[in-house]
């Protein structure tokens, strides 16, 4: 099944067909349709797209496989007509505790830099469709990135933020750097960058992290509320309004920066003491 979601999404990339081609062929309901996510379409009028992450054993760690089917998901939702916004959340344990670094360990830096490794994450963020994410519990690593390459994060009263790729020899790779800074400002930017602490939701609401803290058993459904209110305007002008929003990021110098990280034998050190469950021996090279 991963491998059929894994083609139909390469298919998608690559085909000349309109996204739409393919759309009609999957449906809107976990169904085994996909292996890693589940995927419906919520709110009255069934006009909010949603996406669940799906690893519960793994506290949803971002597998190429998962964000492969996220971003099959993401252009079935934006070939659909009726879809206003989206919604992704994971479970009450965690939002997304990072990307998975046993698929990280043994890349070497050529492999990272000469196939732009994590590039297709990117597709969360170019969703000219408003995105929502509800997040409970740990949002990581890349989770926390993937939580900020959504357009508003909502949060549950429990739900941690952090950067802790430095305890593993690295730096954040998919935004972190630099959405963080801008949504929190440099020092505290730097204080989570640096020292790889967490942050808890409400200092992520005091510092512009998040928008909103609720409850944990009412996260999602108010995040699909703030979805219909989107969907009830016009499609066209909010996707205008997100690209105004977002004309200034730029995260190519940070995305070569990880990469080079995979060159030291600190970064290799670091995530084979994570994979072993052992405190990281750094040596500075």
């Amino acid at each position: 099944m991963a491998l059929l979601c894994r083609s139909t999404a390469l298919l998608l990339k690559h085909s000349k067909l309109l996204p739409s081609a393919l759309a009609a062929t999957r449906q809107y309901s976990s169904g085994g349709q996909y292996q890693y996510i589940v995927v419906d379409k919520k709110g009255e009028k069934k006009n909010v797209g949603f996406i669940q992450l799906n690893r519960p054993k793994a506290l949803n760690a971002l597998c190429d496989g998962l964000m492969l089917e996220v971003g099959e998901a993401l252009d079935t939702f934006e070939a659909d007509s009726e879809v206003g916004a989206i919604v992704i959340t994971g479970s009450e344990k965690a939002f997304a505790a990072g990307a998975d670094i046993k698929e990280m360990q043994n890349r070497t830096f050529q492999e990272c830099y000469g196939g732009n490794f994590l590039a297709h994450w990117n597709r969360v963020s170019t969703v000219k469709k408003p995105v929502i994410a509800a997040v409970n519990g740990f949002a990581l690593g890349g989770g926390c990135e993937f939580a900020m390459m959504c357009d508003i994060i909502y949060a549950g009263e429990k739900a941690q933020f952090g950067q802790p790729e430095i305890l593993l020899g690295t730096i954040p790779g998919a935004g972190g750097t630099q959405r963080l800074t801008r949504a929190v400002g440099k020092s505290l930017a730097m204080e989570m960058v640096l020292t790889g602490d967490r942050i808890s939701a409400q200092e992520a609401k005091q510092s512009g992290l998040v928008s909103k803290v609720f409850p944990a058993d009412q996260l999602v459904s108010e995040a699909i509320k703030c979805g219909e209110k989107i969907a009830g305007n016009s499609k066209l002008v909010s996707a205008m309004a997100k690209e105004a929003v977002n004309a200034a990021e730029g995260n190519r110098l940070e995305k070569r920066l990880f990469h080079a990280t995979f060159a030291t034998e600190d970064r290799k050190e670091g995530m084979t003491a994570f994979v072993e469950k052992r405190k990281a021996a750094f040596q500075d090279k």
